[in-house]
């Protein structure tokens, strides 16, 4: 049973310990690339509607791979572009116009009835999403952004492993204490001289 426990404790602890460090990772790499986290050349993105559901729901991250021939997508492919300087948007191809520098895109949300107004300019296409996606994690990204936010993702895990910690010291202590108690007990036996 105490072999168990210990299992257990170590577990918790390296889940603690490992979710102070990746909170921290995604906090500093935010704060580093001036937004949206970069990792092994994937950016990642908050998803903050429901546009592209059931594939992609909202808040979600997905990873887009930035960059690279703008010009080479096709009908089918999902991309993230710039809809103004501070909106990105991500939605399917239906329609691939024009060629070289003059070629569009009309896209369309998954869920959507209707493709989207405007056409994209294939020089406002941020990346391609590869189709890698975590539920809920938006959120906690989309908080992070925000100095308040940021601050807490990097306080709330080390209170959580001290915390943890501090229990831990304290059902040892109570352990010991119990041993001890039962080794030294008095006998009601008097010796006479």
């Amino acid at each position: 049973m105490i072999i168990v426990k210990r299992w257990i404790s170590n577990i918790v602890t390296t889940i603690l310990f490992l979710t102070l460090i990746s909170t921290a990772f995604v906090v500093i790499s935010s704060k580093a690339s001036g937004g949206e986290p970069t990792v092994m050349g994937f950016q990642l993105k908050t998803v903050l509607s429901g546009s592209m559901e059931p594939d992609i729901q909202t808040g979600s991250i997905i990873a887009i791979k930035p960059g690279g021939d703008l010009k080479r997508f096709q009908k089918g492919d999902v991309i993230t572009f710039k809809e103004s300087e501070t909106k990105l948007i991500t939605h399917r191809v239906q329609e691939v116009r024009g060629t070289g520098d003059n070629t569009q895109y009309i896209t369309k949300g998954d869920n959507n009835d209707a493709p989207d107004l405007a056409p994209v300019l294939a020089a406002n296409v941020v990346g391609e999403y590869n189709g890698f996606t975590i539920p809920y994690i938006g959120y906690l990204l989309n908080a992070a952004q925000s100095k308040m936010g940021s601050a807490l993702l990097l306080i709330l895990p080390g209170v959580l492993l001290l915390l943890y910690s501090a229990v831990t010291i304290w059902k040892a202590i109570k352990e010991v204490e119990v041993t001890k108690k039962t080794t030294t007990t008095p006998t009601n036996e008097i010796e006479m001289p």
